[in-house]
């Protein structure tokens, strides 16, 4: 069983990650700048792709920053529908859940 500074750690650690990964997307969208048609048009397929891996890290990000909270504010741990205890296989898998397996359906 994790303790809850292991989790916040966890998600931190997550976190940074995923602003590593936001600023590699944001420098690679950058340099993208032909003039080849052709090549333009592939590059703005990988645009897409990497707009969406951008949008998905900052979504994450802010259910992370929302965990974060509720370690903060002792509510971690805790279903914020019913307020019944989130499992340990749970937070294990998805550890900024605010939803108990019940809740989540």
């Amino acid at each position: 069983m994790k303790t809850l500074e292991e989790r916040k750690h966890q998600l931190e650690t997550r976190r940074a990650e995923l602003l590593e990964r936001m600023v590699a997307v944001e420098s690679e969208l950058e340099t993208h700048n032909t003039r080849d048609w052709e090549d333009a048009a592939t590059e703005r397929e990988q645009d897409e792709v990497l707009e969406g891996m951008g949008l998905s890290a900052q979504a994450e990000i802010v259910r992370i920053d929302a965990a974060l909270d509720r370690i903060e504010s002792g509510d971690y741990g805790d279903c914020s529908i019913c307020g019944a205890p989130i499992s340990e296989e749970r937070l294990n898998v998805l550890p900024f859940t605010p939803f108990c397996r019940d809740c989540a359906r």
